[in-house]
C-alpha cells in the first residue's frame, strides 16, 4: 500500500525536496504550493498524512492543521522562532514537529510512527464496527419503513440507560433487539444476562432473579448469587414479563426504584447497577385489567416501548430474510444449493407466518437439508403446510379446490395433484391458464403434470 502524504510548503525548493525523498521511500507525495491548496486537496482527495510548513503567506499551517487533523495526523515544519507556535498546535492535535533545516531521518521516523499509529486505529475501529455488526441488524434483516425505525429506536435508546420494553410476538426478534440494544450502550463491554420466566417456576424463579443463601431452602446446599448480581454493571433481559406473579412483580418494582434487594433467605442489602430491558408477548394492557400485572409496574418498564411488527406486516422483507438464512445454513452444512425457484419463494412470501421470523428460519434450514447439492430449491422441498396454505388461497378465489376438502390430512403430493387436475379441468386443458391460475410457471406445470401422470 502507498500512503498518500500531502506536502504544503510554500519554498519551492523544500517542497520538491520533501516530494522526491517521500517518493524515494514509496510514499506518494502530493504537494501544494499554499495553505490554500492544501485545504483544497483535503477537500478532494483522501490523504493519509500531512506535511505542513507553519508560516506560509494567507491560510498557514495551523488552519491546514484544523482542516486535516480530524482526517488524519500532521506534522508541522518549524522554522528559527517559531517553535512556541508549534507547541502551541500540538495542543490542537498536530502530532508532532520538525525545526527546519529538516534531518530526513528524522522526519521519516516521525512519519512511519505516525502512520503506524493510524493505521491501528483504523484497524481497531473496524474491529469495533465488525463487532458491532455482530448485533448491529445482521440477523435483523428489513428494508421495510417499519423495520429501518426499529433499527433507529435501537440506536436512540442505547446510546441511554432507559429502561425499554420491546413487544411483540413470538418469533418477531424481541431478544436479538435486547442484545443490539445493549451492544449499542456504554454497557457493551459487561454482562447481557437473559431470563425467560415464562420457563421457571415461581419459587426457583425468585432464586435464579435475587439468588439465595445457604439453607434458605430445601436443595439450597450453598450460596448462589441471582441474575441480578451477574448483570451488575451490564444489562438484564427479563423475557415474558407477563408471565411474572405479583408477588415477583413487587420486588422487581423495588429493585426498579432502588436498585437494590436481598438474596433469598438472606437480609443483607444488595445494591446493583442494571439497565433492566424487559420483552413481552402479551398484551400487557389486558393483563394490567385482568388484575394480573401491576400497573405501577407497567410504566415503570415501559418508558421506551418498541414494538415489533410481525412478518406478516412486512412481507418485503421476507425474500432478504430466505437468503440471509439459507446463506448461513448452506455454509454451516459446507453445502451449495442452485437457488430458490421464484415459485418457491412466492408461497413463502404470501404465506403469513404464525411463528414469524423464528418459524421462517425453521422452514428454510429444513430446505436447506432436503434439498441435494446443487438442486434447486422448489415448492416440493417446502413443509406441506406452505403449499396447503397457497391452495386454500386459490381455492378461495377460483373455486377449484371444495370446502369439504381435508387440506391438512392430505400430503403435499396429493395437494399438488389435486389442484393441478382441478385446475386443468376448470380451464379446459389449458396449460398457460392453469398455470397462471395456480401462480407457477409454465415449465413448472409441465413438469408436475409428468410427475403424476395427469392425463389432459
Amino acid at each position: 500500500m502507498k500512503f498518500k502524504i500531502l506536502i504544503a510548503e510554500d519554498d519551492l525548493t523544500g517542497r520538491e525536496t520533501l516530494a522526491e525523498a517521500f517518493a524515494e521511500r514509496g510514499y506518494k507525495p502530493i504537494t501544494a504550493v499554499n495553505g490554500r491548496e492544501a485545504l483544497s486537496i483535503l477537500k478532494s482527495e483522501e490523504v493519509d498524512l500531512v506535511v505542513t510548513d507553519l508560516v506560509m503567506p494567507g491560510v498557514d499551517g495551523i488552519s491546514v492543521l484544523k482542516e486535516a487533523v480530524p482526517i488524519c495526523p500532521v506534522i508541522l515544519i518549524t522554522a528559527h522562532g517559531t517553535v512556541d507556535n508549534a507547541v502551541d498546535a500540538m495542543k490542537l492535535g498536530a502530532f508532532d514537529f520538525v525545526s527546519k533545516p529538516i534531518h530526513l531521518p528524522h522526519l521519516f521516523a516521525l512519519v512511519e510512527r505516525a502512520l503506524q499509529m493510524e493505521t491501528l486505529t483504523r484497524e481497531n475501529e473496524n474491529l469495533r464496527k465488525r463487532v458491532e455488526s455482530t448485533y448491529d441488524f445482521e440477523t435483523m434483516i428489513g428494508r421495510t419503513p417499519v423495520m429501518q425505525s426499529v433499527f433507529e429506536q435501537i440506536k436512540l435508546v442505547g446510546q441511554t440507560d432507559t429502561t425499554v420494553c420491546i413487544l411483540g410476538e413470538s418469533g418477531t426478534g424481541k431478544e436479538l433487539v435486547a442484545n443490539a440494544i445493549h451492544q449499542h450502550s456504554s454497557r457493551s463491554e459487561k454482562p447481557f444476562i437473559k431470563v425467560n420466566c415464562a420457563a421457571i417456576s415461581e419459587n426457583l424463579l425468585e432464586s435464579e432473579l435475587f439468588g439465595h443463601e445457604k439453607g434458605s431452602f430445601t436443595g439450597a446446599m450453598k450460596q448462589r448469587r441471582g441474575r441480578f448480581e451477574l448483570a451488575d454493571g451490564g444489562t438484564l433481559l427479563l423475557d415474558e414479563i407477563s408471565e411474572m406473579s405479583p408477588a415477583l412483580q413487587s420486588k422487581l418494582l423495588r429493585i426498579l426504584q432502588e436498585q437494590e434487594f436481598e438474596r433469598v433467605g438472606g437480609t443483607e442489602t444488595l445494591k446493583v447497577n442494571v439497565r433492566i430491558i424487559t420483552a413481552s408477548n402479551a398484551n400487557l394492557h389486558e393483563r394490567i385489567s385482568e388484575g394480573t400485572f401491576r400497573e405501577d409496574l407497567y410504566y415503570r418498564i415501559s418508558v421506551f416501548p418498541i414494538h415489533l411488527p410481525p412478518l406478516r406486516e412486512r412481507r418485503e422483507d421476507i425474500p432478504l430474510l430466505i437468503d440471509h438464512f439459507s446463506r448461513g445454513h448452506t455454509e454451516k452444512m459446507n453445502k451449495k444449493l442452485g437457488g430458490i425457484s421464484s415459485e418457491a419463494i412466492d408461497i413463502m412470501t404470501n404465506y403469513d407466518w404464525p411463528g414469524n421470523v423464528r418459524q421462517l428460519q425453521n422452514v428454510v434450514e429444513r430446505f436447506c437439508v432436503m434439498t441435494p447439492e446443487n438442486q434447486v430449491v422448489d415448492i416440493s422441498h417446502l413443509p406441506p403446510e406452505l403449499v396447503a396454505d397457497r391452495i386454500s388461497q386459490n381455492s378461495g378465489v377460483n373455486g377449484e379446490i371444495n370446502a369439504s376438502s381435508k387440506l391438512p390430512e392430505k400430503t403435499m403430493d396429493e395437494l399438488e395433484e389435486m389442484a393441478i387436475r382441478q385446475s386443468l379441468q376448470k380451464h379446459n386443458g389449458n396449460r398457460a391458464q392453469t398455470a397462471k391460475a395456480l401462480n407457477i410457471g409454465l415449465k413448472t406445470l409441465y413438469r408436475k403434470i409428468e410427475k403424476y401422470g395427469v392425463e389432459i
